[in-house]
């Protein structure tokens, strides 16, 4: 059947169902494949239908399952840490099990919701390419298992680890969408691929193709410790440089002053900001500037009045609490602490005419099996009825950085906070393992000072400019420091964003020997990055994919 929109005609996608029945259970599997005209993406799930008249208990549902002839496979996964996510690694797959896996709750820094399996000798161009990924936020299996046969079995699913869903007589569960896509021109085919569909299919607000905002955060600047006269010194910066948005971050409510304290509560710090958030952000208006605010609705410190008031909504799973950052989550399978944070955060957002949204969630989950999957299912109901009222809201996640970055998030929050470490030479690494997946616009990519706080690598600003163009363009340090020369480089930097600011964040993005490159089909934006600067350098030759070899091209350096 064909899916239809709102007039009644076909949106171009169409699905095959496959039933699958135990006549001895009664339950029945229903296998969907669903196909895009305009993209070369094939998604799969599995929905369990309970047709009996008795509870029965699933321990393990895949999303879907698909065997292969082994042709000396390598798998492409990606891997990390805090602040050195998206890693790449790549190895040959042998006999027995092999894949990623994540039990944290989230998709995770450690691994990623993704599997590539490819032909030996596959680059960038050439070679076979067999992509899957997951559309989930939670705790994920994918396995390539190598049989005695040579033959290759992979599935892709929720983690089975812990996992037993109650499903009632009657019910039905539906396991998440895998994303399943070929390509026989390399790893750019399939990047291609999903670029494309996430683009058409998955972002879902207006920002779809809209322009994104280039914003000022002030964390780096000011941490706790700000006022309005502070955050309006450092908006006047902004406003002079050609910044658009200032985004305040953490500690603007009651009783936060530093992480121990305050998370759950959504009183405004009349301390810090007298006039409130409606008048901090009238004051940014008059200054020519958009308001964006910071979030945490997840999590809760037992010193705040909303613990006080209701311990028994953390997410403690039983066991006595176990503090990550100074917090707990809070249990979002319960109808009442989703219906409270939906309640608080949408008056804010409501109060003070506020543009953009930074959703943050700092510590993993306790939650095990089907607790961790209600969990996630609450929070995509809280974002459902936070975000789909309000579409104007650009909504950015973040999850200690790159924790939760997956095409479960990327449904609402058309970008993602891409890592916590800005240091631009560790962003080659981040960003280039994201771009084998997601496109550019859905990549939050900020300017910090240097030395950097986390590496101390001192790098020249031009660099972590060029590698921030590749993405959302924001700024992350103190305006109110900058020297001459540096207030001149990002007036110039944002003027050049400005210019090009479609091509960089919609524009075809290739991996080069070199570099990055984004295109429109008339404008191609080519990055060249060097790590180490070395002694009597020999020539480079500048390979530029994907130009006309009928059309004559004028080149410039910036």
């Amino acid at each position: 059947f064909a899916k239809t929109g709102k007039d009644g005609k076909p949106e171009g996608c169409f699905t095959l169902e496959l039933l699958c029945t135990d006549s001895v259970l009664n339950l029945t599997a229903v296998l969907s494949y669903s196909v895009f005209e305009d993209t070369d993406v094939i998604a799969r799930h599995v929905s369990i239908l309970n047709n009996s008249e008795n509870t029965i208990w699933l321990t393990k549902v895949s999303s879907m399952c698909m065997d292969m002839d082994n042709r000396e496979f390598e798998a492409i996964t990606l891997h990390g840490s805090w602040a050195r996510e998206r890693h790449i690694q790549r190895q040959k797959i042998g006999i027995g099990m092999q894949g990623v896996t994540s039990g944290r709750g989230e998709s995770g820094h450690q691994d990623h919701p993704f599997i590539a399996l490819v032909t030996p000798n596959t680059t960038q161009d050439t070679g076979e390419v067999y992509g899957v990924q997951l559309v989930y936020s939670g705790n994920y299996e994918f396995r390539a298992d190598v049989n005695q046969y040579d033959s290759v079995r992979l599935q892709v699913g929720i983690n089975p680890v812990d996992f037993c869903w109650k499903l009632e007589a009657g019910a039905h569960f539906d396991a998440p969408e895998a994303l399943l896509t070929y390509s026989a021109s390399g790893l750019s085919g399939m990047t291609a691929h999903y670029h494309d569909f996430i683009r058409q299919h998955i972002i879902r607000s207006p920002y779809k193709d809209k322009k994104r905002p280039i914003l000022i955060n002030n964390w780096e600047a000011t941490y706790f410790d700000f006022n309005t006269e502070k955050l309006l010194a450092i908006a006047k910066e902004a406003a002079g440089l050609g910044i658009e948005m200032l985004v305040l971050d953490d500690g603007w409510f009651a009783g936060r002053d530093n992480d121990r304290a305050g998370l759950g509560d959504y009183t405004v710090n009349r301390k810090k900001l007298p006039e409130g958030l409606e008048g901090l952000s009238r004051h940014l208006k008059d200054r020519g500037l958009s308001f964006g605010l910071w979030f945490e609705p997840e999590s809760v410190n037992p010193d705040s009045n909303l613990y006080r008031a209701h311990p028994d909504w953390a997410l403690t799973d039983g066991f006595e609490p176990i503090l990550g950052r100074n917090q707990l989550l809070l249990d979002l399978s319960r109808a009442e602490v989703r219906d409270y944070i939906v309640e608080n955060v949408s008056r804010i957002l409501d109060s003070a005419g506020i543009s953009y949204a930074k959703w943050d969630m700092n510590r993993h989950s306790v939650a095990l099996g089907a607790k961790a999957h209600d969990f996630v299912l609450g929070l995509y109901d809280v974002l459902r009825r936070i975000f789909a009222p309000r579409p104007d809201i650009l909504l950015e996640s973040c999850s200690s950085g790159g924790n939760r970055f997956d095409l479960g998030m990327l449904c609402f929050s058309p970008q993602i906070w891409a890592s916590d470490d800005t240091d631009p030479i560790e962003r080659l690494t981040i960003q280039n393992g994201i771009s084998y997946l997601y496109p550019q616009s859905t990549v939050g990519a900020h300017v910090s000072a240097a030395p950097h706080a986390q590496t101390l690598r001192n790098t020249p600003l031009n660099t972590r400019g060029d590698v921030a163009f590749f993405g959302c363009l924001g700024y992350e340090l103190d305006l109110r420091t900058l020297l001459p020369v540096e207030i001149k480089e990002i007036q110039g930097q944002i003027a050049f964003y400005k210019r090009y600011r479609e091509v960089f964040q919609f524009g075809t993005f290739r991996r080069t020997e070199l570099g990055w490159q984004v295109s429109d089909g008339k404008v191609t934006l080519a990055g060249v990055f060097h790590r180490l600067v070395n002694a009597a350098p020999g020539y480079e030759r500048l390979r530029v994919k994907g130009l006309k070899q009928e059309t004559d091209y004028r080149v410039t350096s910036l």
